[in-house]
């Protein structure tokens, strides 16, 4: 059989294609052909007409409305989350042939009957709250990473002079091409641009995940008043729940046919702009401000134990799901603590070191499993150990969600195994005292942190306790299925 499917996540960037690719292969292993159209952050290419004409059937792994459903009317179609298609696509291949075996029989010179509609997934209001945040989220990252990364090589290149720099020259014009001082200034000044644009993308897109295009221009305007008023990314939160529902409400308004068409564009986003407003200005802002302001304080005031168990607890956080919500919560807490303390080129914040931390324990998971599928290849598929080769370069890029494939296939030994060494990874590198200045990049940024051999001790050693918990829990209980599909001179040596 012929199957088409689109895959989309929260975030558009790790499980959209790991389900495009899982349903590719699982597909191919069972003699049919799937076609994927991955809806995700990078953008999509639409699938080719003809290949949809030509499909017996539709698969539908996503988490977030499928862009564009009208190309697929009149076809067996079955609607799994992201994470099915990802944990289990021979199932999901499996369900897509029995839709297509069980739809209506067209039969020559009569009209096709209508293919059932897919049963509708019942998603709760957590799972719905979640993907509104995890679409604010997803948006977010770029301009954390382009601005964050920039700073740094401003620093890296001016020292910690370019803030005075640009004050004096670099704004009057004066810019030398040969003086580092001039690029790193520049470089500096575009990043706090791409940074000043954090807590707005963030409260923006939340309210489009809720609203549409009507709930971007309220959205973005809360997301602005927050940081206006130091209310920071809880304000965003705050700001982009309240524009977005408060156009979806608005938006839904029954108004008389002629004012209809310019609701979208005029009534919607001004009543929601100026409701969003008086929320952020008059009621919620100033609260949140006062909190982030002692939270900040808090962080600031930790030493000794306390700030090793911090970097303990934000290191569980980011194995736990591998770039899932948990993962992004911590990760979300030192990007924005870091924005904070950045316009203050100066200090040696307590929010260096959390990012430190949470950059150093997500790049264990995907090493750890790496260097598991070096040491013991006996005991993982043929896939897993190509994954593991793939794992090195992901792990060491800060791309913690190499570690899922492993994750997935045994969630229940894996996934302690890579918080053990990740929250080790991170409380080493608080107790080490290493400093980070960019929110990502992993060892390329290696320039940017502060007791570098610390930081690099500490992945290390994380990298190695991981790779022994995972070796130690799989040869505790060997799968026949794995042993299988290990060549036995493989097995012989391990």
């Amino acid at each position: 059989m012929k199957f088409v499917a689109v895959s989309s996540c929260p975030t558009g960037i790790a499980h959209t294609y790991m389900a495009a690719e899982a349903l590719e292969q699982a597909g191919k292993a069972a003699g049919h052909e799937v076609f994927v159209e991955t809806q995700g952050a990078a953008g999509s290419t639409p699938l080719d007409p003809q290949i949809i004409a030509d499909a017996d059937g539709v698969i539908y792994a996503a988490d977030l409305e499928v862009k564009d459903k009208g190309r697929f009317a009149g076809k067996p179609t079955i609607d799994v989350g992201v994470k099915k298609a990802v944990h289990d696509p021979v199932e999901v291949i499996a369900m897509a042939v029995a839709a297509v075996e069980a739809a209506p029989k067209k039969v020559a010179g009569a009209a096709a009957a209508p293919a059932p509609a897919p049963a509708a997934r019942k998603i709760g209001v957590g799972t719905r709250i979640r993907q509104y945040l995890m679409t604010g989220v997803s948006h977010m990252i770029p301009f954390v990473a382009a601005g964050g990364i920039l700073i740094g090589l401003g620093f890296m290149l001016g020292g910690y002079k370019v803030y005075e720099f640009a004050e004096t020259s670099l704004f009057n014009g004066d810019f030398s091409p040969t003086s580092k001082m001039a690029w790193g200034a520049l470089l500096f000044w575009a990043g706090k641009a791409a940074f000043f644009f954090l807590v707005p993308a963030l409260s923006g897109y939340i309210a489009y995940a809720i609203a549409d295009r009507p709930g971007i221009t309220p959205g973005f305007v809360g997301g602005l008043i927050s940081a206006t008023v130091g209310a920071g990314f809880l304000g965003g939160l705050a700001s982009g729940f309240i524009a977005g529902f408060l156009a979806l409400w608005i938006s839904r308004w029954k108004v008389p046919k002629g004012v209809r068409g310019i609701m979208p564009v005029v009534v919607t986003p001004l009543l929601a702009v100026v409701g969003t407003a008086l929320m952020m200005y008059l009621v919620l802002g100033r609260p949140i401000a006062a909190l982030m302001e002692a939270l900040s304080s808090w962080l600031n005031g930790m030493s000794g134990a306390n700030i090793v168990i911090l970097g303990v607890i934000l290191g569980l956080m980011m194995a736990f799901d591998m770039g899932g919500p948990l993962n992004k919560v911590a990760y979300v807490f030192a990007t924005t603590g870091l924005q904070a303390v950045l316009a203050n080129p100066t200090t040696d914040a307590t929010q260096f070191k959390i990012m430190a931390a949470v950059m150093a324990a997500g790049m264990t998971p995907p090493l750890g499993l790496a260097l598991a599928t070096s040491v013991r290849g006996a005991l993982f598929t043929e896939e897993e150990r190509e994954n593991g080769k793939a794992a090195w370069l992901l792990g060491a890029s800060f791309i913690t969600e190499g570690a899922i494939p492993f994750a997935a296939a045994d969630p229940l030994r894996v996934i302690p195994s890579l918080m053990l060494g990740s929250g080790l990874t991170g409380g080493l590198v608080m107790a080490f005292g290493s400093t980070l200045r960019a929110p990502h990049g992993g060892v390329w940024v290696s320039p940017l942190i502060g007791q570098p051999l610390g930081f690099l001790a500490a992945v290390l050693i994380g990298t190695v306790v991981t790779a022994a918990a995972v070796v130690i829990v799989k040869g505790a209980r060997r799968s026949p299925t794995v042993d299988a599909a290990v060549p036995a001179t493989m097995g012989a040596v391990a």
